[in-house]
């Protein structure tokens, strides 16, 4: 029988809650403090495994490194409320910085290695890090975004000449009785700063805490697990895995190249990877690869995806790859620095996201702010009684997404049904216009993800001076398919009779659809290619 996460539902105040969070650790001891300890506790135990790189960590190893990367960072007098900048993919020793972090109670800001120079420098003139770890690759664009400031960049790979070589670093004795810093601010301090989306302008630097919720979807880990995630620090998701496989002592596997959905399905086959989290967009790349037929998923116990929508079609691919049920669709913002629900009942309640985990209220809103009920379309709002500290620096913007009461607006519009699982619809400010009728691209989605040749679709408003915005679509069609941009257009018409739920602005084939830096389906970035193919043709 399936684990259904239990809630309640305050029928008076219209909010649903999630289960009280069980403490497995001492509340008072900081992500750190645990980590330090259960690394000390198995040192026997193969901590990391690079798949590129072709190395190997003990946790004695890596516990090791970590401490001479935290005594780096002590002689250099780094305090708590200062900063580390991390901008690199995963790398031998890139997990040991982070730890090195969380030992010494110092958060790290980790930003994509996408970014453009002037991004970064907008971003660490915020936070303003000491020392920059990064892939000798950025070393030319970070220094020169943070020529105005007084910061030692170290690089972990390709190290050009006049940088500080991480293997410099590790060379640091490691600070005699060294024991992991006490947190000044406790468990409300920060753990790390990460960056939003960014799909409306520069990203917000987003504060995580050293909260425990971070762990409330993964206590079943043990010692016999082995994590795979392709994500780095940058993503909520890579923190996580970096946080689990420390707290709960699996063994992990990273590497530093591209994602490639042939080579992470070869990595799963070969190191019989137990637990997985990925975006929609890396499920549906390795669908289409020509090697998914024959691929070995069955060694996996738990498969995480979330961050964007995946069609059940995509869902359905995986699952049949399975040796047991266990895909986990999660919803959840980098801003909550957690899963805020989780589905594990396909059958029952395929498209949801799931319910509440352990620890969170949740409420759905009018644009009165006024509560609803099952059923009823409107704002998700999520509370879980943990401080916040809000964007570094910006303490307008904290106060638009965060609530005197201390809901977060998540800006995703979505209902509850009468079970109390949760449905995302679409983003509030995604909607659209057509002759003063308002809709969703997800309206349109949904029917074009209906189609069975139909791997992923992104649907945008072209702009017209006489309809307002007329609905376009890029389509990624399954391997070996001979689906035709036309034919998503006929069977759109033939699903509906409203003029407004038309392809009206056409549609295109593409290879793939256009992400952000973190993983998500970027819409302006579909619909600027589609115009630039439109003008082309």
């Amino acid at each position: 029988m399936r684990y259904t996460p239990p809630i309640s539902y305050d029928a008076d105040h219209k909010i649903w809650s999630g289960d009280h969070v069980k403490n497995y650790f001492d509340p008072h001891l900081s992500i750190g403090q645990i980590i330090f300890e259960e690394m000390r506790r198995h040192p026997q135990l193969i901590a990391q495994i690079s798949a590129t790189e072709n190395t190997i960590l003990t946790r004695r190893e890596l516990h090791a490194n970590s401490m001479r990367v935290a005594s780096y960072m002590r002689s250099l007098g780094l305090l708590q409320s200062d900063v580390v900048g991390i901008i690199g993919r995963n790398t031998t020793h890139m997990l040991a910085v982070a730890y090195a972090c969380f030992f010494n109670g110092i958060a790290f800001h980790s930003l994509n290695i996408t970014y453009d120079q002037k991004t970064i420098e907008k971003i660490y003139n915020i936070t303003k890090p000491k020392v920059i770890f990064c892939d000798g690759d950025e070393f030319e664009k970070v220094r020169a975004a943070t020529s105005e400031l007084d910061v030692k960049i170290v690089t972990m790979r390709n190290h050009p000449l006049d940088s500080i070589r991480i293997d410099e670093v590790l060379a640091t004795p490691i600070e005699e009785n060294f024991q992991p810093a006490r947190l000044e601010q406790g468990n409300d301090q920060n753990l790390a700063i990460l960056c939003s989306s960014g799909t409306t302008g520069t990203p917000k630097a987003v504060t995580i805490t050293n909260s425990r919720q971070i762990l409330a979807s993964n206590l079943h880990l043990t010692t016999a697990d082995v994590q795979y995630s392709h994500n780095t620090l940058d993503w909520i998701t890579g923190l996580l895995t970096t946080i689990t496989s420390g707290v709960f002592s699996t063994t992990r596997i990273i590497a530093d190249n591209p994602f490639d959905p042939a080579f992470a399905l070869r990595v799963i086959k070969e190191y019989k990877v137990t637990w997985v989290i990925q975006p929609p967009s890396a499920m549906a790349l390795m669908i289409n690869s020509p090697g998914f037929e024959c691929s070995d998923l069955s060694s996996i116990q738990c498969y995480h995806f979330g961050g964007s929508r995946a069609s059940i079609e995509v869902q359905q691919s995986i699952r049949n790859k399975l040796s047991t049920d266990c895909l986990h669709y999660g919803y959840g913002f980098t801003e909550l620095g957690a899963f805020a629900s989780t589905n594990m009942h396909f059958d029952v309640k395929p498209g949801s996201v799931g319910r509440p985990v352990d620890g969170l209220r949740l409420k759905i809103v009018n644009g009165k702010g006024e509560s609803l009920g099952p059923e009823e379309l409107g704002e998700v709002c999520i509370q879980n009684n943990q401080f916040w500290a809000g964007y570094y620096g910006n303490e307008g913007e904290t106060r638009l997404i965060r609530d005197s009461e201390r809901w977060y607006h998540s800006g995703d519009l979505g209902y509850m049904d009468q079970d109390g699982f949760l449905y995302i619809v679409d983003r509030k400010k995604e909607m659209l216009k057509y002759q003063n009728i308002m809709y969703y691209p997800n309206d349109i989605e949904s029917v074009i993800s209906e189609m069975p040749e139909v791997l992923e679709v992104c649907v945008f408003g072209i702009s017209s001076d006489i309809y307002g915005d007329e609905a376009a679509a890029a389509v990624v069609k399954k391997l070996g398919s001979n689906l035709e941009a036309q034919d998503v257009i006929d069977y759109v018409s033939s699903r509906t009779d409203s003029k407004y739920k038309q392809l009206n602005g056409g549609a295109i084939i593409v290879e793939d659809l256009k992400q952000g830096a973190n993983g998500k389906t970027n819409r302006m970035a579909n619909k600027a290619y589609f115009l630039e193919a439109r003008d082309r043709s």
